[in-house]
């Protein structure tokens, strides 16, 4: 009566009851046991094992080594012939838990693994139901092998395989099956570099050289795609932003000696993110697309960079030079300048025509100029007040005459002076405006490389 009227108590007496009998169920469970030969009471039949596989978090995978890192929880259930008993001897005790160390455990392993330690499923417990039922659940960070093709990088898909099988037993002894269709992802941990989108299993019955038995072992394919915000950002947009300064090292005036600078400037620049993205991939002969893009790039830039040394060559060629051939001067200046809107050098493109004022006057000193100085002088003379040349006018004259033509001769040597600069200068602009407007036309010609490029190499890898 005093057991009615104190639940807690019962309730206390029936957990000693079941400790008491786990206690007594586990000394006789291992009374005759033995956990070194296969549980099984027909030696010729095989032994199932269920194998369930729950991917938790992928650490990390390594490109450059191909090995990927997983968390996994790795179930395994199969039945124990030696390890029954009826539930009603013992207190309808259904279920006990011992450690993994006092069954027998098939030696399920890894076989890609990529691990010089030994790692596999923690000697956590089991879970040992009365119909000798074993079920092991262990958590478990494995390192596998995986083939890595990174010729889509950054926006690239990955597979990669986790195949378990038994190492010693062949498939008359110990048969594998599948707990479930797929690996289990409803505990999946979201990682920052990649997305999974499904691990699909299948079993498959081997044969090795090594033996004549069959081998079952259960392949889990990992199907895993890169977030690629991240490389977009910090490796794809830099060169593309890069690369269009290449087209713009021939809108810069050649007076400012910055052409070449700019140039092997960003070819460095370059040359530093392509560093990056190679010590992150594989050695392998299949290069991704986007290093072919920095190469692709870095090839343009170079020849961008050589086109402006043979154009800056020209445009400092200086009076010493030829002229400019005709061809060049109906191709060139006459045509393509019109084409790419461009002007005389120095001409600013938003004055008006009326408003500009010609680089080089036809003449800098013409004939009426000199004749007004002439005439100046000669007014001089007559004008005066000295009497003495007033009274000798026949003498005066002729000194006039001479006086003039002397001038005259300094004038026009001055004038042949100025007329042969001015032919110099000519020369000059006019291999000037040829350069500019080579400049010009290649300018464009890379900005659409550049464009086009950058278009199919994204088209490409995505």
């Amino acid at each position: 009566s005093y057991l009615y009227r104190c639940p807690i108590c019962c309730e206390a007496l029936s957990h000693c009851a079941q400790g008491h009998y786990a206690r007594k169920l586990l000394n006789d469970l291992m009374e005759d046991y033995s956990n070194a030969l296969r549980p099984v009471e027909d030696t010729d039949a095989a032994l199932n094992v269920s194998l369930q596989i729950t991917l938790s978090q992928i650490k990390d995978m390594d490109e450059r080594n191909q090995v990927l890192t997983t968390y996994l929880w790795i179930r395994q259930v199969w039945h124990d012939a030696y390890l029954k008993w009826d539930k009603e001897d013992y207190d309808n005790l259904e279920m006990i838990n011992i450690p993994s160390d006092l069954v027998w455990k098939p030696d399920i392993v890894l076989y890609n693994k990529a691990d010089d330690e030994e790692s596999g499923p923690s000697n956590t417990n089991v879970k040992l139901r009365y119909n000798g039922e074993i079920i092991w659940d262990s958590p478990a960070i494995t390192k596998s092998t995986c083939v890595v093709d990174v010729a889509y990088f950054p926006f690239d898909w990955q597979q990669c395989n986790l195949t378990f099988g038994s190492w010693t037993y062949n498939g008359n002894q110990v048969d594998i099956s599948l707990g479930m269709d797929s690996g289990d992802l409803s505990d999946f941990v979201d990682n920052v570099e990649w997305e999974c989108h499904g691990m699909p299993a299948v079993r498959n019955v081997m044969m090795y050289g090594c033996c004549s038995d069959p081998y079952t072992e259960i392949t889990y394919t990992l199907l895993l795609k890169r977030r690629s915000s991240f490389y977009i950002f910090n490796l794809l947009l830099p060169c593309f932003l890069i690369s269009f300064l290449a087209p713009l090292g021939f809108y810069l005036p050649a007076d400012s000696g910055e052409k070449v600078s700019l140039g092997v400037t960003v070819l460095l620049a370059l040359t530093v993110f392509q560093l990056l993205v190679a010590e992150s991939m594989p050695p392998a002969e299949s290069m991704p697309y986007i290093g072919k893009y920095y190469i692709a790039t870095m090839t343009m830039i170079t020849a961008s960079t050589s086109l402006t040394i043979f154009i800056m060559n020209i445009h400092f060629c200086g009076a010493e030079a030829k002229p400019v051939p005709h061809w060049a001067k109906v191709l060139i200046i006459d045509y393509m300048s019109k084409i790419f809107f461009v002007y005389e050098v120095g001409e600013n493109c938003t004055t008006p025509e009326s408003e500009r004022t010609p680089l080089y006057p036809e003449e800098p000193m013409s004939d009426r100029a000199c004749y007004q100085d002439d005439r100046f002088n000669d007014g001089f003379y007559h004008h005066d007040s000295d009497p003495y040349k007033y009274s000798n006018g026949h003498s005066m004259h002729h000194q006039n005459n001479h006086h003039r033509s002397h001038v005259v001769k300094n004038i026009q040597y001055i004038a042949n002076c100025f007329r042969e600069q001015r032919a110099q200068c000519v020369k000059a602009a006019e291999w000037k405006k040829v350069a500019k407007v080579m400049d010009r036309f290649f300018m464009w010609i890379f900005f659409v490389m550049v464009f086009l490029m950058s278009i199919l190499i994204i088209a490409k890898a995505s």
